[in-house]
């Protein structure tokens, strides 16, 4: 494992070949700072990504370049982070990936003095001994330095991603991340231009069923985190919109369904001695359900989850879903009407709602559940 020398000639591991990248808007002396650092512990290479930050600003990314270890790459206006990771990513693939035992990926940092070398060289290490695995430099939250926004917002993020992508991460809006090579590759595809991009690399693991490691790091707030770009109320209103397409989809069917079920109840509505004494709620629902179940499935499949099954595997799942959704959703319904009365619709209404939680994890772990990626 060692093959790395420093200056002074002493053996270095082969990990702190792994680049560093760091993506700085308007950056200040805590950009040279680090920089100095890194070199000082032994990094062999660094990427930094002027995101366009004007002439205002030169001087910092040409003292950046003058260290030796340092490569400058600029945007010309200010694109976002997601797009400064995707420019760094496609220079370390093209640079450090040209021979058949190229880097195992690359370390992602803030240029505001967040994180320390020996945080990044913690994580640099993990990744040489897990190359396929999404490493994450994780801060606590719960100190009495860590300012509200920070601190709310992870942990807000955090419930969600638990919920809707059954992905258990402590710090969802770390910047400090060790991405193997291949998961780069994949990310350069993935949408995303600004602080939203973050949290779409997390659902693309869950996608892709990539692992993730967590590595504790310090927690370290600068002013209160004041140069942070990061704004907490537009910014998560990007992260959160991520997550619109699962509810949309559950939700405009729950419309299509319960509309679907008025119309049914309305038509059949003391028809029971034509139904063969088969209550009309009971038929109601069924109409309703096979409609709406229709096109649920063909928005899950073809938008929300993105199945990589044969559509007629996946709706095979999806089918013993709904006729399990529907038979409960009609007797309790039905039993509920029975006991309460009232307008069949609005006893309809809490029934469906607490189904289409049940439902939702159905959908996630089983029926729309990705192919693990190739070893």
């Amino acid at each position: 494992m060692i093959v790395n020398e420093d200056r002074e000639g002493h053996a270095m591991p082969s990990y702190y070949e792994i680049p560093v990248i760091i993506p700085s808007y308007e950056p200040d002396e805590k950009l040279i700072a680090l920089l100095m650092a890194l070199q000082e512990t032994g990094i062999k290479h660094v990427v930094v990504v002027d995101d366009g930050s004007g002439k205002q600003y030169e001087s910092f990314f040409d003292r950046a370049a003058a260290f030796e270890n340092c490569v400058v790459l600029r945007h010309a206006l200010n694109l976002g982070k997601g797009r400064a990771l995707k420019t760094a990513f496609n220079h370390c693939l093209l640079t450090y990936n040209k021979e058949a035992d190229g880097i195992p990926g690359c370390v992602t940092a803030d240029s505001d003095g967040q994180h320390t070398p020996a945080d990044i060289l913690a994580c640099m290490r993990k990744l040489w001994e897990n190359p396929k695995t999404l490493i994450l430099g994780c801060r606590e939250f719960d100190g009495p330095d860590v300012p509200t926004r920070s601190s709310f917002g992870n942990k807000c993020t955090r419930q969600v991603f638990r919920y809707l992508l059954g992905l258990s991460v402590s710090d969802t809006q770390t910047g400090l991340r060790a991405i193997p090579s291949f998961f780069m590759e994949k990310l350069m595809e993935v949408k995303g231009e600004r602080f939203e991009y973050e949290t779409n690399m997390l659902i693309e693991t869950k996608n892709l069923n990539i692992p993730i490691l967590e590595v504790p790091v310090r927690t370290i707030y600068i002013e209160e985190n004041k140069t942070s770009h990061f704004n907490p109320i537009r910014d998560s209103l990007r992260i959160y919109l991520v997550f619109g397409k699962f509810l949309f989809s559950s939700l405009s069917s729950s419309v299509v369904d319960l509309l679907l079920f008025h119309l049914f109840c309305t038509v059949l509505h003391g028809a029971e001695g034509k139904l063969g004494g088969i209550p009309y709620i009971i038929v109601a629902t069924v109409f309703a359900r096979v409609i709406s179940a229709v096109y649920n499935f063909l928005l899950n499949y073809k938008v929300v989850f993105k199945s990589q099954e044969k559509m007629a595997v996946t709706a095979v799942k999806y089918f013993l879903l709904a006729v399990c959704q529907m038979l409960c959703s009609a007797v309790l319904v039905n039993g509920l009407h029975e006991l309460f009365g009232g307008v069949e619709v609005v006893v309809k209404m809490p029934v469906d709602v607490f189904l289409f939680f049940v439902s939702f994890l159905f959908q996630r772990e089983f029926v729309y559940r990705k192919k693990d990626m190739p070893k």
